[in-house]
């Protein structure tokens, strides 16, 4: 199959955008009785009180008062669930109609999705920001509807800056070195967190990467995980940054994002890699932060600007129950711009479409927000349009941190997860 690197998560994807819920109700498998949709979606929130249970009551119910005859019921699971959860009950024969997670690409391999030329209207498919609708078909088919999405940005402490004498954002690597090493020199925890514990790693990864030209894939579209400029990005972490102190005492591959996140908001940490939530919750306490685009290799051409990461959530549809009329209805409904800026804007998430993405007034996009906006238009997202990314995923995550412990070999670190990949992709195709 062909591997397309402009569509993840995500996973969060094969993560969430936002640390999961520890644990949310829901009733019972399979879809809902005649004349009711299920809807499985993951929880956005990480407590009672910010959980996406009010925004489905409310748009189901204004759904069903708009369609007397379906109504929607809502099973919300944590992030940490729902993707096996999705897949029991699939493998069961008692598929949700609908499902909101992180991963839809080996629901459609196995041809068991509407695409979304039977669900939605022209105009409906169109409004997609096409990264995101790249990322969300399988050839030249949109099976995964695009939801919410993110992008990351360098984040620094404008405080720790200035106490450290820093006066303008870091442009290239050698930039990153020096004011890791001022920050240093001033007793900071953190003076560049570098997240590669198994959370979140491929994250990190792939933001360093792309910074120096280089990706999980190549100008084809196949994985080229073990390029000679992905070598050459983990043999100038490992050097530059590890070695030298400037990620901290904390071991990269044992650090994980949230871990990382939360020095951040304690002033712990001078610079990360971060997205829209990350910027509120640390203003909201008081951190002055500032975002600015990740420094790139100084090989790298004058002018030449690297794509920044970008993440995406997935809304599908199952055809297990037959319900594609129904279920195309309340789609066109929740996309609405009002519905769709209204549940990103509750998480400081970016809306999947063109004219939700242009209302800030409804709701749904933060002024400040706009930088995110403007890199994930031309952003490259995860390869979750390849089923074999999940796998793919998992052993980066696991691995990658190891390139730059100090035994480590990055080359060989990138060889060996080149390989699981190849192998993951041949049990693929077979």
């Amino acid at each position: 199959m062909r591997r397309r690197i402009f569509g993840t998560t995500a996973t969060a994807s094969v993560l969430g955008l936002l640390i999961p819920l520890a644990g949310c109700g829901g009733s019972g498998d399979g879809a809902g009785g005649e004349g009711t949709l299920q809807l499985v979606a993951a929880e956005y929130g990480d407590s009672p009180a910010t959980s996406s249970k009010p925004f489905w009551d409310k748009v189901t119910a204004d759904f069903t008062e708009e369609n007397p005859g379906i109504k929607v019921e809502v099973k919300l699971l944590p992030w940490a669930d729902i993707d096996r959860e999705v897949s029991r009950m699939v493998k069961a024969g008692k598929a949700p109609d609908i499902a909101l997670m992180g991963s839809y690409s080996d629901f459609a391999a196995r041809g068991e999705l509407y695409p979304a030329d039977e669900l939605l209207s022209v105009t409906a498919e169109a409004n997609f920001l096409q990264p995101l609708a790249d990322a969300g078909s399988v050839g030249s088919t949109l099976y995964g509807l695009p939801f919410v999405a993110s992008s990351r940005l360098l984040f620094y402490n404008e405080a720790l800056f200035a106490k450290a004498g820093i006066k303008e954002a870091p442009r290239t690597w050698s930039d990153l070195k020096a004011a890791a090493k001022a920050l240093k020199d001033k007793g900071v925890k953190y003076p560049y967190a570098l997240p590669l514990g198994p959370e979140e790693a491929h994250a990190e990864a792939l933001i360093w990467e792309l910074s120096n030209g280089g990706g999980y894939a190549d100008s084809s579209g196949n994985y080229s995980l073990a390029s000679d400029r992905n070598v050459k990005t983990w043999e100038w972490v490992k050097e530059n940054m590890v070695a030298t102190g400037y990620t901290g005492a904390t071991a990269p591959s044992q650090l994980n994002r949230a871990d990382a996140f939360a020095a951040f908001t304690r002033g712990e940490v001078g610079m990360l890699n971060g997205y829209p939530s990350l910027a509120h919750e640390a203003r909201a306490k008081g951190i002055n932060v500032v975002t600015t685009t990740m420094p790139v290799s100084d090989d790298l051409g004058t002018g030449e600007t690297p794509p920044t990461v970008g993440v995406a959530d997935w809304m599908m549809a199952f055809k297990q129950n037959g319900r594609g009329a129904e279920i195309g209805k309340f789609l066109d409904f929740v996309y609405q711009d009002r519905n769709l800026a209204d549940f990103a804007g509750r998480y400081h998430l970016l809306p999947s479409t063109v004219t939700a993405s242009r209302t800030p007034a409804g709701g749904g996009l933060d002024k400040n927000d706009q930088q995110f906006l403007n890199a994930l238009r031309g952003a490259q997202l995860y390869p979750v349009n390849d089923p074999s990314w999940v796998t793919v995923s998992d052993t980066i995550k696991r691995n990658i941190g190891r390139a730059v412990e100090p035994t480590g070999n990055p080359k060989g670190v990138l060889e060996d997860i080149a390989a699981q990949a190849a192998e993951a992709s041949k049990k693929q195709s077979t």
